[in-house]
């Protein structure tokens, strides 16, 4: 696992998007480039630095295909807070990506163990994820895998805790009670499936999932210490969010950048 220490969030943010627009470009054309999307303030950064590679030439979208990360269950996709919109107002309206190309959970489906099935299917039928990009809760939670989730686990209903519904009011005037109380996420199983996983960590709020992540064991209680197993697991934070790590720690990944770069 790389942990790749950026002095700022911006400078993180920026690491990231200029890797995802490198791995895309360098995606044979015979093929789409599957990407994994997340929501939620974290990735706001990457995408406005992902927008500006696009407008000055330097990444295509078009032949990308997305799946993201979770939907709440019960929003119709024209809500102010639903994954859909946010996605559309954030990202994909400024973009050459194709409407087709856009696959994001049905909150509103009619059967939603059908519906996670569906996606499920969706995703083998480009071959899996090339690069799942993500971030982290407070409490080590990826995408809606909350503690005690399976790394077994594949696309699926989750209930969420209350520690996320209250963190989640944020986008909900700050009204817990308006915040739905399930939603359709990818499993942890469906994450490190993936090619290739980048998660971001950004905030001293973070610092605490981050040290796990890094240094601690390997627990469905942090499910975000599951990246120690990838082949191919890439954490990139800001000096924020290394508050909790030992100085040998930080010191060693320091120095290994400082080699690979």
């Amino acid at each position: 696992m790389r942990l790749i220490i950026q002095d700022t969030y911006a400078q993180a943010a920026s690491w990231i998007a200029q890797y995802v627009a490198h791995r895309i470009n360098v995606h044979t054309k015979e093929k789409p480039f599957v990407l994994g999307l997340p929501t939620g303030s974290s990735p706001l950064g990457i995408y406005k630095e992902l927008i500006c590679l696009y407008r000055e030439g330097k990444v295509s979208f078009n032949n990308v295909v997305t799946f993201n990360m979770d939907e709440y269950i019960g929003l119709h996709s024209s809500h102010p807070q639903s994954y859909h919109t946010f996605m559309h107002d954030n990202f994909f309206s400024s973009i050459d990506i194709r409407p087709e190309n856009i696959n994001i959970p049905n909150g509103l489906a009619e059967d939603v163990s059908e519906e996670c099935l569906r996606y499920e299917e969706q995703i083998a039928k480009y071959g899996g994820i090339d690069l799942f990009l993500g971030g982290v809760g407070e409490d080590g939670h990826i995408a809606f895998n909350e503690p005690g989730s399976s790394f077994q686990s594949v696309t699926r209903v989750k209930t969420l805790t209350q520690p996320t519904v209250n963190a989640n009011a944020r986008f909900f005037d700050d009204k817990p009670g308006l915040v739905p109380k399930k939603a359709i996420t990818v499993g942890v199983a469906t994450i490190m499936q993936a090619s290739e996983v980048v998660i971001m960590v950004n905030g001293h709020r973070k610092a605490r999932a981050l040290q796990q992540a890094v240094e601690g064991a390997v627990s469905h209680m942090w499910p975000i210490t599951v990246l120690q197993m990838h082949p191919k697991g890439i954490i990139v934070c800001d000096e924020e969010a290394v508050s909790e790590l030992r100085v040998g720690t930080y010191k060693y990944f320091k120095d290994i950048e400082r080699v690979v770069n």
